[in-house]
């Protein structure tokens, strides 16, 4: 089904539909959410994704939701593979954020994506080495949320790389506006 490239949902009455878009997304871009990179692996085929739409769903069991449009190839991977690693990236490099906007290169016999070291979590997904904390998850559920998918995973293993006191990467840290 081809998305629509005007205004989406329900418009007020009386209201412009392209003004109202506009402030829409103005709104929802305020929410405050982080930057992340997700890992994803099927088989022997690894990939990291820049993603901002996160969330812890549930304490118990305990689940993250990772909200993927249908089109990425990491929606792929985590259909396929079952796993997904959430990777929280430091504020000081938020450069490594715009390395995964598309398909990673990935080096397996160096163990790298897009050059940036990394080593397989728990449920085989891949984890970058420079990330502050990483939550580890194998696939529960998933929902379909229109050109999304909310994958939802139940944590297999979490943890710190770094101090726990660094500051993590943020949206506003950037001058990316994804959403919306």
């Amino acid at each position: 089904m081809p998305l629509s490239s005007g205004p989406v949902g329900p418009i007020p009455n009386g209201a412009d539909p392209e003004e109202y878009d506009r402030l829409r997304r103005r709104v929802l871009w305020t929410m405050p959410s982080g930057l992340y990179i997700v890992g994803s692996r099927a088989d022997d085929r690894r990939n990291g994704m820049t993603c901002n739409w996160v969330t812890q769903l549930g304490f118990d069991p305990k689940l993250l939701g990772v909200s993927v449009e249908k089109d990425a190839f990491t929606h792929e991977l985590i259909s396929e593979g079952g796993v997904f690693a959430l990777c929280v990236v430091d504020r000081e490099d938020r450069a490594i954020v715009r390395k995964f906007t598309k398909p990673v290169e990935v080096d397996l016999e160096a163990h790298t994506l897009n050059g940036f070291p990394f080593h397989d979590g728990a449920s085989g997904a891949p984890i970058l080495d420079q990330a502050v904390a990483y939550v580890d998850c194998e696939l529960h559920a998933t929902a379909d949320v229109g050109s999304h998918s909310l994958f939802i995973g139940e944590v297999v293993d979490a943890g710190f790389q770094k101090d726990e006191e660094t500051a993590v990467l943020r949206m506003e840290d950037t001058r990316m506006s994804y959403g919306g």
